[in-house]
């Protein structure tokens, strides 16, 4: 018995986002035929942060010509400093996310500017998904993705930093492994690895901020929250 097949694809011919673009339209537009859709029940939509942001008027005048100029916005967008390395600041924000320059990011972005995170990621997944839905009439999950480093290893992966209509994460305790042992400790971020796979046809240089991942279970597409993800304080063996 073979397991789930997932297809994953990116979503071409999307333009420059600008401030006040209305995302899920031009989303729902892009997916609405060949080569990019129909999109089908159950699909799962990933979207990168960087043009959320950018719809969301996530984005502020640095100096272009100061390296470090963006640096006194990582201090603002923190509610800790986590930790500090020369010029890298390892933060807490107020999303709960633990990562590099508070998520600041100037890659990808016109020179002058940084893009900030999204207020509220889990709002503007709803969005997309409530706009693609009512669009198209389709019931999709949307993950809003954005690249982060990991603790003690090397390299980026995306991961998932808003969801909506898909699990962020998938409980396994208590259900047999394949050698019917009962699983004590296995919680599977899900959304995580949804992000990670639709990196990998949109990649980091190439201007595509849409993928469509097929094929998810569909035990996986309900309601659910960023929160899933984050480990509350009391559950952090490192701070």
């Amino acid at each position: 018995m073979t397991g789930p097949r997932l297809t994953v694809w990116p979503v071409t011919g999307i333009g420059e986002i600008r401030p006040g673009d209305q995302l899920g339209d031009i989303v729902a537009d892009a997916c609405r035929a060949e080569p990019n859709g129909p999109l089908l029940d159950g699909d799962v939509l990933v979207v990168t942060q960087k043009v959320v942001s950018k719809a969301e008027g996530r984005m502020v005048e640095i100096d272009p010509d100061d390296p470090l100029s963006h640096k006194s916005l990582v201090e603002d967008e923190a509610v800790r400093i986590v930790r500090r390395r020369g010029d890298l600041i390892i933060t807490e924000t107020s999303h709960g996310f633990v990562c590099a320059n508070s998520g600041i990011d100037l890659s990808n972005v016109e020179r002058g500017y940084a893009a900030l995170l999204p207020i509220d990621s889990d709002r503007s997944a709803r969005r997309i998904r409530d706009i693609v839905r009512a669009r198209l009439g389709v019931e999709v999950g949307v993950i809003v993705s954005d690249t982060f480093g990991r603790p003690w290893r090397r390299g980026l992966t995306d991961v998932a930093i808003g969801v909506a209509g898909v699990a962020a994460v998938v409980d396994l305790r208590g259900t047999p492994d394949s050698l019917g042992r009962t699983m004590q400790v296995t919680e599977v971020c899900v959304a995580d690895e949804i992000a990670s796979a639709a990196e990998l046809v949109m990649g980091k240089s190439s201007g595509v901020p849409v993928a469509v991942v097929r094929g998810c279970d569909p035990s996986w597409m309900r309601d659910s929250s960023i929160g899933e993800i984050v480990r509350p304080p009391s559950e952090d063996l490192f701070r």
